[in-house]
């Protein structure tokens, strides 16, 4: 356990930079209390979310809660990209596998003998039961992760979905050769074989399936670790069942999230990590 009565901390924070097991650079940033940290967190983005949309988050962990936190970009984005876009090789499976166990061992090298944590939000814990060398993880925290289906969104987010996934999406991608999210306003650009594959799990009842094998281990969570999945309940991208569905894989529950019980008038799929939100934020810490 640690004291939840809020302790400001002078913070350091500085880039780190490392590699993964296949040769990419990634470009994280590491903040740390002055004093011996708690914990050691991993802090896995979101798709196509920049390790920078964290940063409060990040901060607030340092020097309120005394731990050490990792943010970085997976390949191909914000801090990690190394362009042009349309030659990035990625897909979900290096962003979902291979960055984030990159991220977890260059976390173990910074701080060593500390209790280690992954805080995944949306993809950043969807993986987790796939990845190898999670024995040592003491914790792990999701926020609006989930397995989710086109058919699965309310209305009237599931037209915006179909068209992204039918429609706009794969003509922008064949045309520019990546998929431009800033342009159509669907966030940021994304390397065309993450919105491929990305798709491929999105538009199937099966989800990422069809992907096990070598480069997608199928899921088999045994760690011992603390698990808390966290949904929202006016998050229309992956609503409750659909983080249900990802707990079921965990053998855990959903612990689901109304925002105004906390004081705050919506949270949907992006809002848990920002600052007017902040009211959020120790109840993603709880036990």
């Amino acid at each position: 356990m640690f004291d939840t009565a809020p302790t400001q901390r002078a913070v350091t924070e500085r880039s780190l930079a490392f590699k993964t097991q296949d040769g990419a650079e990634l470009v994280g940033r590491m903040y740390r209390p002055k004093q011996r940290p708690f914990a050691a967190v991993v802090l896995n983005s979101a798709t196509g979310v920049p390790q920078t949309f964290y940063t409060h988050f990040a901060r607030w962990l340092a020097a309120e809660r005394g731990m050490a936190v990792l943010t970085y970009d997976h390949r191909g984005l914000g801090r990690s990209y190394a362009g042009p876009m349309r030659r990035v090789q990625a897909d979900m499976t290096d962003w979902g596998i291979r960055d984030q166990v990159a991220a977890r061992r260059a976390m173990r090298r910074e701080v060593p003998e500390t209790q280690l944590w992954v805080i995944g939000h949306s993809l950043g814990a969807m993986l987790l039961p796939n990845q190898p060398e999670m024995d040592d993880v003491a914790r792990v925290i999701g926020v609006a992760s989930g397995m989710v289906h086109h058919n699965d969104h309310p209305w009237p987010y599931r037209a915006l979905a179909l068209n992204f996934w039918f429609a706009m999406g794969p003509l922008a991608t064949l045309i520019c050769g990546y998929m431009p999210g800033k342009s159509l306003r669907f966030g940021e650009d994304l390397p065309s074989g993450v919105f491929w594959q990305w798709r491929k799990w999105c538009t199937s009842r099966s989800f990422y399936d069809a992907d096990i094998g070598p480069r997608l281990p199928a899921p088999n969570w045994q760690n011992s670790a603390r698990v808390r999945l966290h949904a929202f309940t006016d998050d229309d991208l992956i609503p409750p069942p659909q983080v249900a569905r990802l707990a079921k894989v965990y053998g855990t529950e959903p612990v689901v999230v109304d925002p105004r019980d906390h004081g705050v008038k919506n949270v949907g799929h992006l809002g848990a990590f920002s600052r007017r939100n902040k009211a959020i934020w120790p109840v993603l810490l709880e036990d």
